[in-house]
C-alpha cells in the first residue's frame, strides 16, 4: 500500500511540473508589448506573471489529468501487457 501511495504522489508531482511549464506562457505580457518598462531591464521581462492563478490552474488541470490516468489504469487501458502489445514488443 505504501508503494502505491508513494508512486501515485511521484507521478502526480512529475505531472504537476509538466503542466506548470505548459501553463506558464499563457497570459504573460512583456514590457516591450505594453510599451512600458524600467530603464535597464530586459524588454522581454513580464509585467505581471500572475503566478498564483497559474499555480491554481496547474493544480486543477493536473488533478483532472491524473484522475483520467488512474481511471484508465484501473480500467485496464494502461497495463504493461496492453501497451507492449500496442508497440509490437513481446512481454
Amino acid at each position: 500500500m505504501a508503494y502505491q501511495i508513494s508512486t501515485s504522489l511521484a507521478i502526480y508531482f512529475v505531472l504537476w511540473w509538466l503542466v506548470l511549464f505548459l501553463t506558464l506562457p499563457f497570459g504573460v505580457r512583456s514590457q516591450h508589448e505594453e510599451g512600458v518598462g524600467a530603464p535597464g531591464t530586459d524588454p522581454g521581462a513580464p509585467i505581471m506573471a500572475r503566478m498564483g492563478r497559474k499555480l491554481l490552474w496547474t493544480t486543477g488541470l493536473s488533478a483532472v489529468i491524473f484522475a483520467i490516468g488512474m481511471w484508465a489504469y484501473y480500467a485496464g487501458y494502461l497495463s504493461v501487457e496492453r501497451l507492449s502489445k500496442l508497440m509490437g514488443m513481446p512481454f
